[in-house]
């Protein structure tokens, strides 16, 4: 890998779970890192912990025991305002439903996550039809999601998710709610976008397409992490 810079790292990352007065355990001591400019992909089978996973990763969930670092940032450690501030200035996040507000256009959608940095309305409306544009929604900026397509939905997600200039940003089954042609121009999207903003992109994926599209595949089997070949 040209670029060494690690953006993310896990250690010794656990998570249990009480379930009947027993202890479950999800996920067991996972160390990894993603570096600037990857592509990473987690898949497993349902119900292995995939999105508890991701969770973790992107602060939305603690872990039991261990830590993720993201830019030089413990993620979990702190208040919750100063975990927000992190979350909001080195994560961007995609899900398979793209949670845009519905009464919002796809421009004030995509603006979101700069509004809450206290930034002027006019310089995040700028910041946010550029990131559109890069994503081909420059002619769609007013229209509402109701008024979009499916696919044009999870480009306005994906766009939101970039605003920010993100060091990481999550996928959770970007692809999974669409048909196969859309899903193809996404996946075509994550792979331009990764290049052009050198940004890092882990995903959590049942399509195997799309796994097999990015640089590095992990697998999660029994609370490990298995590294593809």
């Amino acid at each position: 890998m040209s670029n060494q810079e690690i953006v993310l790292q896990a250690a010794g990352v656990s998570k249990s779970y009480s379930d009947a007065g027993r202890d479950v355990e999800v996920l067991k001591d996972l160390d990894f890192a993603l570096h600037k400019g990857e592509q990473l992909a987690i898949i497993g089978s349902s119900g292995s912990g995939k999105s508890t996973l991701l969770n973790i990763l992107g602060g939305l969930d603690k872990p039991t025991k261990g830590n993720v670092i993201i830019n030089g940032h413990d993620l979990h450690a702190g208040s919750e305002a100063k975990r927000a501030k992190v979350r909001n200035e080195t994560l961007g996040f995609v899900y398979q439903f793209h949670h845009l507000l519905p009464e919002f256009t796809a421009l004030e959608n995509a603006s979101m996550p700069l509004l809450m940095r206290e930034q002027s309305i006019a310089e995040v409306n700028e910041q946010a039809k550029a990131v559109l544009e890069s994503v081909g929604l420059g002619e769609r900026l007013d229209h509402k999601p109701a008024q979009l397509s499916g696919g044009e939905r999870q480009r306005v997600a994906i766009a939101r998710a970039l605003i920010g200039k993100p060091a990481v940003v999550l996928m959770d089954e970007p692809t999974g709610n669409l048909d196969r042609t859309t899903a193809q121009s996404v996946q075509e999207l994550i792979d331009n976008l990764n290049q052009e903003y050198d940004i890092a992109f882990a995903l959590v994926t049942h399509d195997p397409e799309l796994a097999h599209k990015t640089g590095r595949v992990l697998e999660l089997i029994d609370g490990k992490l298995i590294e593809k070949g």
